[in-house]
């Protein structure tokens, strides 16, 4: 039995929560002519730009059934990992303010920053669907597996948003260290590219450990083309995906412990 407290304390938080994504929403495109237009646009220029050099020009997914889906797809799972981080990374910082004033319990403004970035996310998965339909792919029946690998980028962005927002408090040079990191990660993972291209099958294994890797080439496979290679055929063994899977969690956890170490100081630190 839930007592009136808790129920209180759960109702409070909820609107809060829904209150700071509304805001966070609405600044993220406030004074741009274009507005919510941006959330879809700007995935599909990166798209149109990348296919261009990468599909046409240098022929990266020759012989990658649906390679326009098998591209896209990638880029709005990265995006949607780099965007929760980047985002949630400044967002202690950026509420101040608000940390001062009143009460708030910490995480929330980590969970609503995570949550705009999935409002945009959401937009873009939809329209990733219709360019499948425009373009005559085959649905698969395993597209149904696919929200699993985006709860599992949902859970690796949060546990590292919980420990960069609390570096960040302390060490603003994060924010330049961890833009190299994303832009690093973006071409250290299979997303331009099919694993096809890389001939070295230990290579091949190195890149899956990333956890990324593991949730973007599981969800071309169950979603673009089931000739997609995925930890388990890298590693020879259907237990491989628990890797990744365990370096998430552990990820998760270390984040929501340094995270609830930090908060009590936030707002003498900011």
């Amino acid at each position: 039995m839930i007592s009136p407290k808790l129920k209180q304390h759960f109702r409070y938080s909820a609107i809060l929560l829904k209150q700071l994504v509304i805001t966070d929403f609405k600044l993220r495109y406030k004074g741009s002519v274009l507005g919510y237009a941006w959330s879809v646009l700007k995935p599909l220029l990166m798209f149109a730009i990348l296919y261009l050099v990468f599909g046409v020009i240098f022929k990266a997914g020759r012989g990658v059934p649906n390679f326009p889906i098998y591209l896209l797809l990638g880029i709005v799972l990265w995006s949607f990992f780099a965007e929760v981080t980047q985002q949630s990374l400044g967002s202690i910082v950026a509420r101040g303010d608000l940390i001062r004033k009143i009460r708030i319990p910490r995480w929330l403004i980590i969970v609503s920053a995570s949550a705009s970035a999935l409002i945009n996310f959401t937009i873009n998965l939809a329209v990733v669907f219709v360019f499948a339909l425009a373009t005559g792919m085959d649905l698969l029946i395993t597209s149904f597996f696919l929200p699993l690998f985006i709860l599992e980028i949902y859970l690796f962005a949060l546990g590292l948003s919980l420990i960069l927002s609390a570096l960040f408090v302390k060490y603003r040079d994060i924010s330049h260290v961890w833009d190299v990191v994303i832009q690093a990660g973006f071409y250290a993972t299979p997303i331009l590219y099919p694993l096809t291209m890389i001939a070295n099958p230990d290579v091949q294994k190195l890149l899956f450990i990333n956890p990324m890797a593991h949730a973007i080439q599981s969800s071309r496979n169950v979603f673009v083309t089931r000739e997609t290679i995925t930890i388990g055929e890298a590693y020879g063994t259907p237990y491989a995906f628990l890797m990744p899977l365990l370096i998430v969690l552990f990820l998760l956890v270390i984040g929501v412990l340094y995270f609830k170490k930090e908060a009590p100081n936030f707002a003498e630190n900011i």
